[in-house]
């Protein structure tokens, strides 16, 4: 399983490099249109080299649409042949672990070999959807079961309860019970030093969100890399680490693109979601001192700029946190910039054309 996990280095890359898809939808745009931009991210992903294509869960987010990234990850896979295909993640407090066994070998059996499973314990939402989603108002007691709704998904994908459980008579299927098959590799995410722990004593790999986390990047690799614990899955840390990257032609271009981004996250936080607005929304929009101050800090965060800046960014970021590998997310309001700058970035690399 570990040569499922560890990716390689193509052209001038220091690291693999990978896509995270959040399936933006901007003002002016639909959710089918997204949806199709993916398909041609993947289909560009897997031509020019990049290791994997994963789907982030969010809900009740206008300008996001991948709420369901099992169904997503089933259309990519009938688009593609080679990339790896996970989800960045699943959010396990949400689902019961049955139903993510069922789903991911489903998809394991559509697309062998290449399949991963990414888990995550915090909603991907606010919390009145979380709510809605578990049929609950305890949200705190999801997170806190985490480790125990793990080891379920885990027996689940093994088909391995022991005798006398409540369950060892119920088999996730597709799965082992109609005979020998492999599993997707499960990855835990996270963006505190909570998920970094518990993979390095599991043995897992581990996702960091520095998209939106980037003050505990270090912190948390570090806590991952010294508690970690061989497994049979793997034998050393393998950390990767989920970055907001977006290159164009020219460096205002750049900035033109990525403020859409920003003040699409502005408006999220102060309780107003939306669609991605449009680079002219974004820079006509009249910024408090305050917003302003949120937006500028927000875009230090964001390697942006020409596909030759883009690079150094990257590399730079790549040797202070020593990941393994780095999983680039584009923040812009159109598909067309979006697939623009993962090309531009596999040129600045020289991966394969």
């Amino acid at each position: 399983m570990v040569d499922a996990i560890r990716g390689t280095a193509l052209g001038s890359a220091p690291v693999p490099l990978s896509v995270l898809d959040l399936v933006t939808v901007g003002s002016g745009s639909t959710a089918r249109e997204s949806l199709r931009t993916s398909v041609e991210l993947a289909k560009l992903g897997e031509r020019r080299g990049y290791h994997r294509h994963w789907v982030a869960e969010h809900h009740s987010m206008p300008g996001v649409a991948s709420s369901s990234p099992a169904v997503i990850l089933a259309h990519l896979a009938a688009h593609t042949e080679r990339i790896r295909l996970g989800s960045g993640g699943v959010m396990l407090p949400n689902h019961a672990p049955l139903v993510i066994a069922e789903q991911f070998g489903t998809l394991e059996a559509m697309a062998p070999g290449r399949v991963d499973l990414g888990l995550g314990r915090a909603p991907g939402t606010d919390g009145a959807t979380a709510a809605a989603l578990r049929r609950t108002d305890r949200l705190n007691e999801g997170a806190d079961d985490f480790p125990q709704q793990l080891a379920e998904l885990t027996r689940f994908l093994d088909d391995d309860f022991p005798n006398g459980h409540p369950y060892s008579r119920i088999h996730a299927v597709p799965g082992p019970v109609q005979g020998p098959a492999a599993r997707p590799p499960l990855w835990l995410l996270g963006s505190s030093g909570f998920s970094a722990r518990l993979a390095a004593t599991l043995g897992l790999p581990f996702a960091f969100a520095h998209h939106f986390s980037a003050q505990n990047t270090v912190p948390a690799l570090e806590l991952y890399r010294e508690s970690f614990r061989p497994s049979a899955v793997l034998d050393a840390p393998y950390a990767v680490i989920g970055v907001a990257a977006l290159a164009a032609d020219d460096e205002n271009e750049a900035r033109r693109q990525v403020l859409t981004g920003a003040l699409s996250m502005l408006r999220l936080r102060t309780g107003r979601p939306g669609l991605v607005p449009t680079p002219e929304e974004a820079e006509a929009y009249s910024f408090s001192p305050q917003e302003r101050d949120f937006v500028d800090g927000w875009l230090t965060n964001i390697v942006h700029g020409t596909p030759d800046a883009v690079r150094a960014g990257l590399d730079d970021l790549q040797k202070r946190t020593g990941a393994d590998e780095l999983m680039i997310t584009a923040n812009a309001h159109g598909g067309e910039a979006r697939l623009r700058s993962y090309g531009l970035i596999a040129d600045a690399y020289g991966l394969p054309a």
